[in-house]
């Protein structure tokens, strides 16, 4: 049995490892398969551009594509072009994945006053990229009714440190003071891939992938610079709207028995403090 996972970067490749640590075969596709760790078995291939071989006996297939930046024709290139190029390849193998499960984002939700989300909320995104997003979703469901979305959250962890660096920097960007923010660990968000993909019962068709501490993002700053010995650093409000202001719910997730390790940003940052050297107590 062959688990597929098209898109291995940061997180693809933490789920690919976790995987071949279970005793699994993992192909990974990448533009450069080169990057990717051999016990993987990369596949040099563009999503945008071509279809990638499938082996045969492909079981289970990822999709956790990332754009490389935010300008809505990559997007649309990456993630509606390369998922329509992987779902036409598992056709022309005549390869039908006993569990398909694509990677998407909260962004989907254009929610701005404070409230609750869950699985059942309606995706409402803005135009741009977020819209691309719900399309690539649609697509999927068009084609292979059963596969499972994982939105996620704000993704940290090793390697993602932009708020660190911001509180080092003594100067960080907020859309505004008391507007929740809702994120989950990179190791956590691999780990609820792997739990998803390999549990025996049927997952349901639609995830949320957050921490169980929705916060403002302000909160999360002075975490980190108690955490540092610095001042709280100078915020600037930029009035944004990007991320909105929401609660994510993580009910259904846990639900399943997932089991958080970073349930809050205070364990997450801590691990990842820990990798930038600081000592705790």
């Amino acid at each position: 049995m062959t688990v597929l996972i098209a898109g291995c970067g940061d997180l693809g490749t933490e789920v690919g490892l976790r995987l071949v640590a279970l005793g699994q075969h993992v192909v990974g596709l990448r533009r450069q398969a080169g990057v990717i760790p051999a016990a993987l078995n990369g596949q040099s291939v563009d999503l945008s551009r071509q279809q990638p071989e499938v082996p045969p006996d492909t079981e289970i297939v990822i999709v956790a594509i990332a754009a490389g930046n935010p300008d809505p024709t990559v997007y649309r290139a990456a993630y509606v072009t390369g998922l329509a190029n992987l779902l036409g390849a598992l056709e022309a193998a005549r390869v039908t994945p006993r569990r398909f499960l694509m990677v998407s984002s909260t962004a989907v939700y254009d929610v701005n006053d404070g409230s609750t989300v869950d699985e059942d909320t309606p995706a409402t995104p803005g135009p741009g990229t977020d819209a691309i997003l719900l399309e690539a979703e649609q697509l999927l469901r068009s084609r292979i009714p059963s596969a499972v979305v994982l939105r996620l959250g704000g993704i940290y962890g090793p390697g993602r440190d932009r708020l660190i660096r911001q509180v080092r920097e003594g100067r960080a960007t907020v859309a505004a003071r008391g507007r929740l923010s809702n994120r989950i660990h990179r190791d956590d968000a691999a780990a609820m891939i792997v739990h998803l993909v390999l549990r025996n019962t049927a997952p349901d068709r639609l995830y949320l992938g957050v921490d169980s501490t929705p916060v403002p993002v302000t909160e999360v700053l002075g975490f980190l610079a108690g955490e540092l010995g610095l001042p709280d650093p100078e915020i600037v409000e930029t009035g944004g709207r990007r991320g909105g202001d929401k609660r994510l719910s993580n009910r259904r997730i846990l639900e399943t028995g997932f089991t958080f390790a970073y349930p809050s940003y205070r364990e997450g940052y801590r691990a990842v403090l820990a990798g930038h050297g600081v000592r705790h107590p």
